[in-house]
């Protein structure tokens, strides 16, 4: 099972709850798809007992401290990120770009394409690609801090309001 959340914009709050959430279903891999924003906020992060793989939004203005303070807890950040797990190709990308998003869909390339950005939840399959913005953690355009589950046995994601 693989967590996913975005656009956490330095609410510690939902993030501590996030952690407590991903840990408490023991997922084995938490993907972050931008806009942490502030190295204040990875001591929380690194309080998972999940492998973290995140990708740098257009809000992280501190990048080179963010990174390494991930390095730090054995994390990465980047700016798109490739996974491979449980036999499935799956890509992060924050989504600033909306070309580039939807190259990344349409390439065929992917099982699982990972954005967030538009602080939106969205799941939906484009020909064999399941894609999905897991909203916003931080709440504050929304009201609703969500995360989302990947089930990449089952190829579904739920999202979840904390």
């Amino acid at each position: 099972m693989i967590g996913i959340l975005s656009d956490s914009h330095d609410n510690v709050d939902a993030i501590k709850k996030a952690v407590k959430y991903f840990n408490s279903h023991k997922v084995d891999l938490v993907i972050h798809a931008g806009d942490i924003i502030s190295p204040f906020t990875v001591p929380e992060f690194s309080k998972l007992k999940a492998e973290f793989i995140g990708v740098y939004g257009n809000n992280d203005g501190e990048k080179r401290l963010l990174s390494l303070k991930f390095s730090e807890m054995n994390a990465s950040l980047q700016e798109l990120a490739e996974i491979k797990h449980n036999g499935k190709k799956i890509v992060v990308y924050h989504g600033t770009i909306q070309a580039v998003t939807n190259a990344l869909i349409k390439s065929g390339l992917y099982d699982v394409v990972i954005t967030g950005h538009t602080h939106k939840s969205d799941v939906k399959r484009v020909e064999s690609t399941l894609v999905t913005n897991p909203g916003e953690l931080c709440g504050y355009l929304s009201g609703e801090k969500t995360l989302a589950l990947l089930d990449t046995e089952e190829m579904d994601v739920r999202i979840v309001r904390i």
